[in-house]
C-alpha cells in the first residue's frame, strides 16, 4: 500500500506530526496529488553531499513541476478551475524556491518520506502481520514505480540514439550524393581533351577514394549504430514484458480475485486508479518504443545496408505489437460485475472499462460494447478460439452500450444500466445436476482501432459465472453454486471448473466471510460455532476442532444431499440461519446475545448448572430459518427436580408479527440470559414502547406471547391498571427436545405423544383469539379503560 494512503489514516499526535512536515516550502496538496509519482522516484540515489549530483536533482525538480502542471491542465469544471489555479501557483512557487538549489528539494522530500514511513510503521506496528503486509505492498509498489523510471530512462536513451542515428544517416546520404557527383565528373572527363583529363583526373580520383573510404567506414558505423539501437530496444522490451507481467498477471489478476471474493462478502476489491495509471504508463512507453522501432525501420528502408538488422527490426516490431495487444486485450475488464444470481425478466446492471482507453485516444472514436449471455460450453469454446460467432444462450434486452470518456477521471467505460434477461436456453444437464448448478456468463465484446487505424483490436471479456433463476425459491440453491465457485475457483481455469471437494477449513473461511457480509457484522463464526457446523455436516459428535482440519466436504454434501433425518441440505439450513439473522436478529447477534450454534443436548448441559429462569437462544436443528429459546425451570410433575424446556422455533413469519425482544419481554419466567445476565439489561433497549392511553373511550388491543404453563401476570409498567389478554394472539407452545429418563414430559394439549406440534389445536387457539378481538371493548375489559 502506498505510504501516502497509510499516512492519511494516522490519528492524534502522529497525524499532527505528519501535517507539520508541510508548508510553503512544500505544500501538502502537492504531496496529495502527486503521491504516486513522488513515491516512485529514486530520491535515495542522489548523494546530497556531492555537488555533481545537482544535475540529477534539477531533472527531478523539472519533472515534478511538469507533473504538477499536467495535473493542473487536466482539471475541469467549477471545482477543477480553482484547483487548476492553485496547482499552477504551486508549480511556479516550487520552481522559484528550488531552481537554484535543487538538492534542497531532494533533501526536503527525503525527510518527508522518511518521517511518514516512520510514523506509519509506528502506528501499524510493523511486527504485526498487517503492518508487515503493508510494508510489503509499499515495497512492491515502489519497485513497480522504480521499474517505470528505468523504462523512462531507457526510452529516452534510445530516443537520443535514434536522433543521432538519423543525423549521421542524413550526413552519410549527403556524402553519398557527393560521391555520385564526383563519379559524374569523372565520367564527364571522357569528353575532354587528354591533356585536360590528365590534369583534372588525379585530383578527382583521390577525392573519390577519400569519400568512398569514408562512406565504407561510415556505413559500418551506421550498421553498428543500428545494431546497438536494436539491442537496446530488445533490452527495453524485455523489461517492458517483465513489468507488464507483474501488472497484468499479478496485480490485475489479484484485483479480479478480490472482486470474485467480494461476491462472497469479502472486502471490496478496491479502486482501479493505481492499476489504470500503471497500465497507462505501460501503454505510453510501449507506444513510444513502437514509434521508435518504426522510425528505425524507415531509416533502414531509406538507406539499405546489408546485414542482420532487417530481421532484427521485424522481430522487434512483432514483439512490440504482441506486447501492446496483450495490454489492450487484458485491460478490457468488468469494473462492476452483473449479479451472479440472475433472475429472468429483472433489470440488472454492469460496467466495463478499458484501462488504457484514454491514453491510446480510443475515445476519439467511441467504440460500442455488446453483451451476450453464453453457456459454460460456449465459454470453453470461446477461450479455445473456436468459432462461436453469434452463439448465445438467451436474449438480453438493452445489451448495447457506447463507451464514454470521463475527462475528470480519465476513464473510458460503458455503463449498462437497464439490461434484462428476457429468455434463457438451458443445456442438457449432467447426472444429478440441477438448474441452479448450471453456470452461464455474460460475454462483453467490442472492436476499436488505435494509432489512426494502425492497429485494430477485437476485445472480449467474460463475467464471473452467473446462475439463472426464474423464481425466488431457487435463490438459495443458486447462491450456493456461486459461493462455491467464487471461493474455490483457481486462476486460469477452464470455464467454470471447480474442485468437487475442499478441505473443511477452506469451506469455513468461505461461509464465515459470507455470514459476516450477509449479517453485516464484525462478529463472525467462532471456533465453537464452526465445530457445531462440522458436527452437523459430518454427522459427528466430536468437540475437537483438530479432528476436522483434514476432513473434506464434497459439493454433494454441501448442497445436493439432505442432512441425515432432514429434508434439507447443509447449505439450505445455514442459509436459513443467515436470512433470519439478517432480517430480524442482527442487533442481538452483534450484542452476543445469541449463542445460536448449539444443539439441544449442549443447551441442556449448559443450562442445568444455572439457576431457574436462565435461558439461551439457539438456531433450530429441525427447521430452516428457525430460532428457539431453551430455559431451565422446575419440573411441574416432579417436585424438587428441574428440566430444560425448548420453545417451538420462531421464524421470519413470527418476527414480522412481534420482535424477539418483545417476545422475551412477554415471558416472565425468562430471567437471565446465559450465563448470568439479567434479560432486561440485554434486551430492554429493543422493547417496543408501551401503547398510548385510550382515545375517545377506546383502547388498542395488544398482541402478547404467552406459554400457558408459565403464564404469570405481567402488567405494563407504564400503567398500573392496563390489562392484557391472557391468551396471546401468537401462542407458542413448549416443544420437548428430548425425553430424558429422569424427567417426565409435560402434558400439553397442543403436543402429541411424540412431542410434535398439533396444528388443529393451534388453530383452535387462533380462532379463540380472533373471537376475543371481535367482542366489544367493554365486555373484554370488564368496563375498564386506560
Amino acid at each position: 500500500m502506498a505510504v501516502w494512503i497509510q499516512a492519511q489514516q494516522l490519528q492524534g499526535d502522529a497525524l499532527h506530526q505528519m501535517q507539520s512536515l508541510y508548508g510553503q516550502h512544500f505544500p501538502i496538496e502537492v504531496r496529495h496529488y502527486l503521491s504516486q509519482w513522488i513515491e516512485g522516484q529514486l530520491w535515495d540515489a542522489i548523494d546530497l553531499e556531492n555537488p555533481q549530483e545537482e544535475f540529477k536533482a534539477k531533472r527531478l525538480l523539472d519533472s515534478l513541476i511538469q507533473e504538477l502542471q499536467n495535473k493542473a491542465d487536466h482539471q475541469v469544471g467549477e471545482d477543477g478551475f480553482l484547483l487548476k489555479i492553485k496547482l499552477g501557483h504551486y508549480a511556479s512557487q516550487l520552481k522559484s524556491t528550488y531552481d537554484r538549489c535543487p538538492l534542497e528539494l531532494v533533501r526536503c522530500i527525503k525527510h518527508i518520506l522518511y518521517t511518514e514511513q516512520r510514523l506509519v510503521r509506528e502506528a501499524t506496528n510493523s511486527n504485526s502481520p498487517v503492518g508487515g503486509m503493508m510494508d510489503s505492498m509499499s515495497q512492491k509498489y515502489q519497485q513497480i514505480n522504480q521499474a517505470f523510471e528505468e523504462l523512462r530512462l531507457l526510452t529516452q536513451d534510445t530516443e537520443n540514439d535514434l536522433r543521432k542515428l538519423q543525423h549521421n544517416q542524413e550526413y552519410f546520404i549527403i556524402q553519398y550524393q557527393e560521391s555520385l557527383r564526383i563519379q559524374a565528373q569523372l565520367t564527364s572527363l571522357a569528353t575532354l581533351p587528354p591533356a585536360d583529363r590528365q590534369l583534372r583526373e588525379p585530383a578527382l580520383l583521390s577525392k573519390r577514394a577519400t569519400v568512398e573510404a569514408w562512406l565504407t567506414r561510415e556505413a559500418n558505423t551506421l550498421q553498428k549504430y543500428r545494431l546497438d539501437l536494436a539491442e537496446k530496444h530488445q533490452k527495453t522490451l524485455q523489461l517492458l514484458r517483465k513489468q507488464q507481467t507483474i501488472i497484468l498477471d499479478d496485480e490485475l489478476i489479484q484485483w479480479k480475485r478480490r472482486q470474485q471474493l467480494a461476491g462472497n462478502g469479502g472486502p471490496p476489491e478496491g479502486g482501479l486508479d493505481i492499476l489504470q495509471s500503471w497500465c497507462e504508463k505501460l501503454a505510453e512507453t510501449i507506444w513510444q518504443n513502437r514509434q521508435q522501432i518504426r522510425r528505425a525501420e524507415h531509416l533502414r528502408q531509406q538507406l539499405p545496408i546489408p546485414g542482420p538488422i532487417e530481421e532484427l527490426l521485424n522481430e522487434l516490431n512483432s514483439t512490440i505489437t504482441d506486447i501492446i495487444s496483450a495490454l489492450v486485450t487484458s485491460t478490457f475488464i468488468i469494473e462492476k460485475q452483473p449479479p451472479q444470481v440472475l433472475k429472468t425478466q429483472t433489470k440488472f446492471a454492469a460496467t466495463v472499462r478499458l484501462l488504457v482507453g484514454g491514453k491510446l485516444n480510443v475515445h476519439m472514436n467511441p467504440p460500442q460494447v455488446k453483451a451476450t449471455i453464453i453457456s459454460e460450453q460456449q465459454a470453453k469454446a470461446l477461450l479455445k478460439n473456436e468459432n462461436t460467432r453469434n452463439d448465445s444462450s438467451g436474449d438480453i434486452l438493452n445489451n448495447n452500450c457506447v463507451m464514454e470518456y470521463h475527462q475528470t477521471t480519465g476513464t473510458l467505460s460503458a455503463h449498462f444500466r437497464n439490461m434484462s434477461l428476457k429468455r434463457i436456453k438451458r443445456s442438457d444437464r449432467r447426472g444429478a445436476e440441477s438448474v441452479t448448478e448450471e453456470k452461464f456468463t455474460i460475454l462483453f465484446e467490442s472492436q476499436f482501432s488505435v494509432g489512426g487505424n494502425e492497429l485494430v483490436f477485437q476485445v472480449k471479456t467474460l463475467s464471473l459465472p452467473v446462475v439463472v433463476i426464474v423464481h425466488g425459491s431457487q435463490d438459495n440453491n443458486a447462491t450456493a453454486t456461486v459461493l462455491w465457485d467464487n471461493a474455490f475457483a483457481e486462476p486460469g481455469r477452464v470455464p467454470f471448473l471447480v474442485p468437487d471437494k475442499v478441505l473443511w477449513p477452506q469451506l469455513c473461511d468461505a461461509i464465515n466471510m459470507k455470514y459476516k457480509a450477509e449479517v453485516q457484522s464484525n462478529r463472525g463464526l467462532s471456533e465453537e460455532n464452526l465445530v457445531f457446523l462440522a458436527q452437523k455436516a459430518f454427522s459427528s459428535s466430536s468437540n475437537n476442532p483438530d479432528e476436522y482440519r483434514n476432513m473434506t466436504m464434497t459439493w454433494s454434501q454441501f448442497n445436493r444431499e439432505s442432512l441425515p433425518g432432514r429434508n434439507f441440505t447443509f447449505w439450505q439450513w445455514f442459509d436459513g440461519v443467515m436470512e433470519l439473522t439478517k432480517k430480524h436478529l442482527k442487533p442481538h447477534w452483534n450484542d452476543g446475545a445469541i449463542l445460536g450454534f448449539v444443539n439441544k443436548q449442549q443447551a441442556q448441559d449448559m443450562l442445568m448448572s444455572k439457576p431457574n429462569g436462565t435461558f439461551l437462544l439457539r438456531f433450530s436443528d429441525s427447521e430452516i430459518g428457525g430460532i428457539t429459546i431453551a430455559w431451565v425451570a422446575e419440573n411441574p410433575n416432579k417436585a424438587g427436580e428441574r428440566m430444560v424446556w425448548n420453545l417451538m422455533p420462531y421464524t421470519t413469519k413470527d418476527f414480522s408479527i412481534r420482535s424477539l425482544a418483545d417476545r422475551i419481554s412477554d415471558l416472565n419466567h425468562l430471567l437471565f440470559l446465559y450465563p448470568d445476565r439479567a434479560k432486561d439489561e440485554v434486551f430492554s433497549k429493543y422493547y417496543t414502547p408501551p401503547l398510548s392511553k385510550a382515545v375517545d373511550g377506546y383502547v388498542k388491543p395488544q398482541i402478547k406471547q404467552v406459554v400457558p404453563e408459565f403464564t404469570t401476570a405481567n402488567p405494563d409498567p407504564a400503567s398500573g391498571n392496563q390489562t392484557y389478554m391472557d391468551q396471546g394472539a401468537s401462542p407458542a407452545p413448549v416443544n420437548h427436545p428430548h425425553t430424558y429418563n429422569i424427567y417426565q414430559p409435560m402434558s400439553d394439549s397442543m403436543l402429541e405423544a411424540e412431542g410434535e406440534f398439533d396444528l388443529d389445536d393451534t388453530m383452535d387457539v387462533a380462532r379463540h383469539v380472533e373471537e376475543l378481538l371481535r367482542r366489544p371493548v367493554e365486555s373484554q375489559w370488564g368496563g375498564q379503560q386506560s
